[in-house]
């Protein structure tokens, strides 16, 4: 059971290195069916478990000048707020009704994943300034649909900006509250899409966010009188921030397509053997 904690925290913690998002869809299937911990308890050791080891990434990239503060506080307030409305939906839901919703967000993820993974577009790769001159503004190379960057390369805060990504971190707060998930599949998009961010700030910015919102669940759930085994969560923690650091040192030597098309193949598997345990 420790080997297997350790494991299974592992394999989270690497894929959040890899991707800042999406990976931690594997922990409560991995909880719920390798350790035997019951779904809603697997729910709560997961936000534990993603939030600290989204917590000790963020430093990293933080460090690094690889995350945009403004804009994750903005996700994040907005998926604080959501997480509990999430746990709360999760509560008034059979256990196998929520293992075959998870199942299917795991399909759509992997689909989403795959796809992207055979696009060349330009919104997976850096925004480098244009230098026309040096008596010039510098201009991005392109703007997001709903933000804006000045010629710093700033996020512009106007109040369709500012709704957009709040209504995004709502969302990904309600599936981090439900799931046990970081919400990082849709914020790491989002964040490359409406604000022209760079796929490095990007992973960075969502695992900041990520931490915020799963204390906000974490908190949620132990108010509501959720039990958590200390004993598998710490393991689960020490796993997932060792595989944490090993995927964030070959994170820059991988490619994007096939890392995205590794991960949609392990979650179309994992979520076909969710769906086979519950029908």
């Amino acid at each position: 059971m420790q080997l297997l904690s350790l494991l299974f925290g592992s394999i989270v913690g690497v894929s959040l290195g890899l991707t800042g998002g999406g990976g931690a869809i594997f922990a409560v299937p991995l909880l719920a069916y390798g350790l035997g911990v019951p779904a809603r308890e697997a729910v709560a050791i997961s936000l534990v478990s993603v939030g600290l080891t989204s917590f000790v990434g963020f430093l990293v990239k933080w460090r690094k000048g690889e995350a945009e503060l403004q804009t994750g506080l903005l996700f994040a307030a907005a998926g604080m707020l959501g997480a509990p409305v999430g746990s709360w939906i999760a509560g008034q839901m059979p256990e196998t009704w929520l293992m075959l919703l998870l199942a299917s967000l795991m399909l759509t993820i992997a689909w989403k994943m795959w796809q992207k993974a055979g696009q060349k577009t330009v919104q997976s790769q850096v925004c480098i300034p244009i230098e026309k001159s040096s008596h010039q503004p510098v201009d991005y190379a392109h703007d997001g649909p709903g933000c804006q960057r000045d010629a710093a390369g700033q996020l512009i805060l106007t109040s369709r900006c500012v709704w957009l990504l709040l209504l995004v971190g709502v969302a990904s707060g309600i599936l981090s509250g439900m799931f046990g998930v970081g919400g990082g599949f849709i914020i790491v998009p989002a964040l490359i899409l409406f604000s022209s961010m760079s796929m490095s700030r990007a992973v960075g910015t969502s695992l900041m966010v990520i931490s915020l919102v799963s204390a906000s669940g974490v908190a949620f759930q132990l108010w509501g009188g959720q039990q958590i085994a200390l004993d598998i969560t710490v393991l689960f923690v020490v796993g997932g921030l060792s595989g944490l650091w090993l995927g964030q040192s070959v994170s820059h030597r991988l490619s994007p397509s096939v890392l995205q098309r590794i991960f949609s193949v392990a979650i179309l598997a994992v979520a076909g053997f969710v769906i086979l345990r519950n029908l």
